[in-house]
């Protein structure tokens, strides 16, 4: 795998080549953000670890700038352990967060865990309609407008088609908290729930008219998520 890691701090940066070197990945470095988005232009890297706080630009604005045109699973590295740093950074466009310090086995386990999520080409799924919004599964599509009119393209980060995916094919039906973060994290993060809300959370902003009182991704509280679809 094709791995873009992009750090100011010259000791991670060996470290970290050596390391997913050693276990077959095709690893480039970057110390600074502008070196940083070229490689990810040059290279087109399967997965990114990107520190937050690298010279402007910084880490938020790598993540920003290859969301624009790439869905490659983002894992940012970093030692900011502020829960406001890890929300922006996720919505950014972040798959994962991971603070500094860290151990090795616990950063491949992450990587492992993103890498997951990244959707088969050969998965075939539903069409789904949320109010204005549709949602192709088949082609990854998420899409808003009136019916008849032009629609605009919702992107989606790897993480969230996996929350969607799993609750479009059960759609009226629940599916737990337990069954969520064990199929997308795996079953070392069942207890994680503070993830699945986040990215609950940020699914509501992008798919609901009005996030704060949503109507079709509900919560079961206590249990789990259901998808209400229309028709």
């Amino acid at each position: 795998m094709k791995i873009l890691i992009a750090d100011d701090d010259p000791q991670i940066l060996r470290a970290l080549r050596i390391t997913l070197t050693a276990v077959g990945h095709e690893v480039t470095t970057a110390e600074d953000g502008a070196s940083a988005i070229r490689a990810a232009i040059g290279t087109r890297p399967e997965l990114l670890l990107v520190d937050l706080g690298m010279p402007a630009p910084d880490g938020l604005d790598v993540i920003h700038a290859v969301r624009g045109w790439s869905s490659a699973p983002i894992l940012v590295v970093s030692g900011r352990a502020d829960a406001a740093d890890k929300v922006e950074a996720l919505d950014a466009g972040a798959d994962d967060y991971v603070t500094k310090p860290f151990s090795i086995d616990e950063l491949m386990a992450r990587i492992r865990a993103v890498t997951r999520r990244i959707p088969r080409a050969e998965e075939a799924g539903p069409v789904v309609r949320l109010g204005r919004v549709t949602i192709d599964l088949a082609a990854r599509s998420v899409t808003r407008g009136p019916a008849g009119s032009e629609h605009r393209q919702i992107r989606l980060t790897p993480t969230e088609w996996q929350v969607i995916d799993l609750l479009a094919r059960h759609p009226g039906a629940l599916v737990t908290r337990r069954t969520l973060l064990a199929e997308i994290w795996g079953t070392e993060h069942v207890e994680d729930t503070g993830y699945l809300r986040l990215y609950v959370s940020q699914l509501r902003k992008k798919l609901e008219e009005d996030p704060g009182a949503p109507r079709h991704l509900i919560t079961e509280p206590g249990m789990g998520y259901r998808l209400e679809v229309d028709g």
